[in-house]
């Protein structure tokens, strides 16, 4: 991850928005404005989409290229200063791919995330060694940087923990992934029993979509996590809710309302379908012990 893909995720995120809008408002295609930039078309993007942090200079350049007006060029030059702060997974950049490094910035800031999760476990409730078993299915990797992989994995359960405003997690996940044995059966028990310790936490809820319930939404959903992030004001995000959906090439970020709302009726959809809350901790209880007992 390079350095200038570092920093704080949100406030890059809303400086690209500013850009973006005052690019259109001045009906300029990102083709002309990057030649009026002397940058790339790949580069506009990246600023547009919250890729990257940017200098104020740059900021004041590209107002200046689209007609901003001075309070508002001031404001967004403030706002770039703001897109260099580093969160604390920046210290394992050497493991995180540049796509990875927005998400784990929009999770951190996320008020609340609906997941679902048809093959594996969602890596905010994985224990050391089930993490391990997966990262280490990757060949290409050495045992160095697969320890770091899981140390980073680690870190990132903390924001279900924390005692200040712990994030709301709402997760279903497919009867597979409760049957599929990841590392072993004593590390898949361990790992089961871990899921219904976390559906203790009061803002911890893990539902198993059943086998027996046959065709179902996350059929047509596929895998996808929902971020809503906290209000600014009675009726303003700071951030739009967001869709992630990791691809095998790539990482898709979804924002528009419409695709928000299909998403979020997607997740209704498969919640209302699964098991309870109860029922799914007593199955992650009872499938544990069948993992491990003769």
């Amino acid at each position: 991850m390079s350095e200038a893909t570092t920093g704080s995720t949100v406030p890059r995120r809303q400086l690209g928005r500013y850009l973006r809008e005052l690019r259109t408002n001045a009906r300029l295609t990102v083709q002309v404005a990057a030649k009026a930039l002397e940058w790339s078309e790949a580069k506009m993007w990246r600023i547009e989409t919250g890729q990257t942090s940017l200098r104020s200079h740059d900021v004041e350049t590209m107002c200046r290229v689209y007609g901003a007006p001075e309070e508002l060029k001031i404001a967004l030059m403030g706002l770039a200063k703001e897109t260099k702060g580093k969160g604390w997974w920046h210290a394992y950049g050497d493991v995180i791919p540049e796509s990875f490094d927005l998400f784990i910035g929009l999770e951190e800031a996320a008020g609340s995330l609906e997941e679902y999760s048809p093959e594996l476990i969602p890596g905010l409730f994985q224990t050391p060694d089930y993490a391990r078993a997966i990262i280490r299915n990757n060949p290409d990797l050495q045992e160095e940087e697969i320890d770091r992989r899981v140390q980073l994995r680690i870190q990132r359960q903390a924001l279900v923990s924390r005692v200040t405003e712990p994030t709301t997690l709402r997760a279903a996940l497919n009867e597979a992934v409760v049957r599929r044995v990841v590392g072993g059966a004593a590390v898949m028990a361990a790992q089961l029993d871990r899921l219904a310790e976390l559906n203790e936490r009061p803002n911890v809820s893990i539902r198993i979509v059943p086998f027996s319930l046959g065709a179902h939404k996350g059929l047509d959903c596929g895998p996808f996590i929902l971020m809503r992030f906290a209000t600014a004001g009675e009726k303003q995000n700071h951030e739009p809710p967001t869709v992630y959906v990791q691809g095998f090439t790539g990482a898709l970020y979804l924002d528009k309302p419409r695709e928000i709302d299909r998403y979020a009726a997607g997740f209704t959809a498969i919640w209302d379908a699964a098991l309870s809350q109860e029922d799914s901790s007593a199955l992650f209880r009872r499938a544990a012990r069948e993992m491990i007992e003769p």
